[in-house]
């Protein structure tokens, strides 16, 4: 389990290609500090496993199926990525519960300065759009977000906004997006848990 709270960015260094899935290499002298075989690491939101690692870098499998649902798969080395090791019993939680397990992916519509933060809008999958709803929480590429804005219920583009102070610019990869960049996000697991109830018709 992870908070949301990116602890620091770091550099792709390799990407290996292993049948329908691969390996990557970053380099992360925070994250492998006190890392050891087998924790897990958000990079980028996504949830991998530590297999190998250096004074300052960690490689990791990356199964097909996150290459096939997050943007893992572009990352290509001198990449940045946004990295969090998972949360200690004790923590505070700062952000809000981040599972790793991405939804799927949204694109940057547009970005718009304000005078000490970034408004930015994405675009929001249909079967998303029941799980994001405005001052709740999202994780963008791994960071914990509240969402600032929502598009209408029957608006035919669903979309979603958040407004990004300058810590969280700096401090993190999305100071660099673009119109057109695309991200990892990970709705609220309450949202999703409430959802299932809902389909199964649980009543209690």
């Amino acid at each position: 389990m992870f908070t949301g709270i990116i602890e620091e960015v770091g550099e792709v260094l390799a990407w290996e290609p292993v049948g329908d899935a691969a390996r990557i290499t970053v380099r992360a002298p925070l994250a492998v500090s006190d890392a050891k075989h087998g924790d897990s690491i958000s990079v980028s939101g996504v949830c991998l496993t530590v297999v190998d690692q250096g004074d300052d870098w960690f490689t990791a499998d990356v199964m097909g199926v996150s290459i096939d649902v997050t943007t893992i798969g572009e990352r290509r080395p001198g990449d940045r990525v946004n990295l969090e090791r998972a949360a200690a019993v004790g923590d505070r939680l700062g952000g809000h519960i981040v599972q790793g397990h991405v939804d799927g992916t949204a694109t940057v519509l547009s970005m718009e300065d304000g005078s000490g933060w970034r408004v930015v809008r994405f675009t929001l999958a249909p079967e998303l759009a029941p799980l994001v709803t405005r001052k709740g929480s999202i994780a963008i590429d791994g960071t914990s977000l509240t969402v600032s804005a929502v598009s209408d219920a029957t608006a035919p583009e669903q979309w979603f906004e958040v407004s990004l102070i300058p810590e969280t610019l700096e401090a993190t990869t999305h100071g660099a997006l673009a119109p057109g960049d695309r991200v990892n996000i990970e709705t609220d697991i309450l949202a999703r848990h409430v959802e299932r109830m809902l389909q199964m018709g649980v009543n209690r």
